[in-house]
């Protein structure tokens, strides 16, 4: 009996994506109904205000898993695992050593070492399990590459932006920047097209910052094509300011890098030393200010002017300073920016702060696997000695240490996409 297209359409919304992707084996009638714009669009729709799985990932070299927290069991995609699961199958190949670079709209770059140390570049979707190995240079030797991975302090392999089109990636770049000092205003980019499978080198300029250490550069958060770093143009170690390059539009005809400084005044009292991470696609800073008040900020304007920064919430922590608990921040919730993760030290565990209803909840690792606000299950892969081990990076009372970026999320797609790969010549 034949099904009605708008009757079979209103019943395949309502399954997860993962079955999603076996119902395209039925029929070719139900494969050009799934792939049309048509279907993708109204499934997105029709799932906007489900939860989606994400994982909260470590970017320190640590010889713990990428994953410190993840969500899963959540309805748009009906995975029974944490999405750091669907990486592992990769790891058990005879290689020597593992590093995840980047994670950005649900693609993952990595480096694998083999036994002698030689490094292999790898772009993938672990959703589908899509893995494509990625070519080196051609301007730069194996060995020539091995002496910059050495030099760490000049050379970073972490950058990976997308393009986005209908929640689906059509393109990505792997970017890695080459620094001639420590001390420069002009930076390398070596980037890969995976339109062409092609590399090409880029020279851009951050004229508007005084000399910098680029030594912080080692990682960077992408949003909407953008990489964004942390950037320190004063004499303190802490970070004062966010420099950004747009890798698609670009932000100008100069080729220069913006750098937009943190909203307040270098000399207002701060608990902790500045970061950044994003939600419901903004970049986002918070910090706790004198008499316990917090703000969040978040980047709305690319440029280095009070009005970059719209302040979105301000609040005094009387749960917290009734419930005796301290804290240091984590990430906002990529898809709910009213909810913030915070570390406690003294309670050992992640807490979940609701600026709007000022409610909270506690998870502990040892805990068995529950529910959190946003309806997924959380779980925990060596968060606490991940959180141990960064913890004084946060504090001010450490100047000595320069910032960092110590968090990124990793969300799975909300629509089917493939891997992008170089169109055939």
């Amino acid at each position: 009996m034949d099904i009605p297209e708008i009757t079979l359409v209103n019943v395949l919304a309502r399954f997860p994506l993962k079955s999603i992707a076996r119902f395209r084996l039925v029929t070719k009638e139900w494969k050009l109904l799934i792939d049309s714009d048509f279907f993708r669009d109204y499934y997105i729709s029709f799932n906007s205000s489900s939860s989606i799985s994400w994982s909260i990932i470590q970017t320190k070299p640590h010889k713990l898993t990428l994953e410190v927290v993840g969500h899963h069991g959540c309805k748009s995609l009906g995975l029974s695992q944490s999405p750091g699961s669907l990486v592992s199958f990769f790891a058990k190949t005879t290689i020597s050593k593992l590093l995840v670079l980047a994670c950005t709209d649900g693609l993952v770059s990595i480096c694998a070492e083999t036994s002698n140390g030689s490094p292999m570049y790898y772009i993938g979707n672990p959703l589908f399990q899509e893995w494509f190995r990625v070519p080196l240079p051609h301007f730069l030797s194996l060995q020539d590459l091995e002496s910059l991975r050495k030099n760490n302090e000049r050379f970073c392999d972490t950058g990976l932006v997308t393009k986005m089109q209908n929640c689906v990636v059509v393109s990505y770049k792997i970017v890695w920047m080459v620094r001639s000092t420590l001390f420069s205003n002009k930076l390398e980019f070596m980037v890969y097209f995976s339109e062409t499978g092609m590399w090409e080198t880029e020279h851009v300029y951050c004229t508007s910052l005084c000399p910098t250490i680029w030594s912080r550069y080692d990682k960077s958060i992408a949003l909407s094509g953008i990489l964004h770093w942390l950037s320190q143009d004063n004499v303190t170690y802490d970070a004062s300011s966010i420099v950004a390059y747009d890798f698609y539009e670009g932000h100008n005809d100069d080729n220069e890098c913006r750098v937009i400084h943190f909203p307040s005044k270098d000399d207002e009292l701060r608990r902790f030393r500045r970061t950044f991470t994003t939600s419901e696609g903004y970049i986002v800073y918070f910090n706790e200010f004198e008499n316990r008040g917090l703000r969040v900020w978040r980047l709305v304007k690319y440029t280095n002017d009070p009005e970059a920064w719209q302040l979105c919430w301000e609040l005094k922590l009387e749960s917290f300073i009734e419930s005796g608990i301290d804290y240091f921040p984590v990430v906002m919730h990529p898809l709910k920016s009213e909810i913030i993760y915070l570390w406690s030290m003294k309670k050992k565990g992640l807490i979940l702060f609701n600026l709007r209803t000022h409610l909270f909840s506690f998870h502990k690792e040892t805990e068995v696997d529950s529910k959190c606000m946003d309806g997924c299950v959380l779980s925990f892969n060596g968060c606490k000695e991940y959180m141990e081990e960064i913890y004084r990076y946060y504090l001010q009372m450490y100047q000595c240490l320069p910032s960092h970026l110590f968090f990124s999320q990793y969300l799975l797609p909300r629509w089917l996409h493939r891997l992008p790969r170089p169109q055939p010549t």
